[in-house]
């Protein structure tokens, strides 16, 4: 590891994150799940025709389009790479 990182700061973060995630799962109300997927599932596919109409996009050009954030943008880029997908970007 790099200098100056600390794995044990770094194991209680992860497990604090787990268990916030957790936390939230026990709370929330599964027809919001389900809401939800939907949404992210439409913002998927939204992406993906963009992408394909209009050629390579930067983030900015793509979060203006879907009328989301830089970081949103990100979210759905790398979890869409994550699940297989390549796209030609800016």
């Amino acid at each position: 590891m790099g200098e100056g990182v600390d794995p044990t700061q770094m194991c209680r973060s992860l497990v604090d994150k787990v268990a916030q995630s957790e936390q939230l799962m026990a709370i929330a109300d599964p027809e919001l799940l389900v809401l939800f997927e939907d949404w992210l599932e439409e913002l998927e596919a939204e992406v993906r025709t963009l992408l394909k109409s209009y050629g390579p996009m930067d983030d900015d050009a793509l979060a203006d389009k879907l009328g989301l954030s830089r970081r949103g943008v990100r979210f759905l880029i790398s979890k869409l790479e994550r699940e297989g997908e390549q796209f030609n970007r800016k």
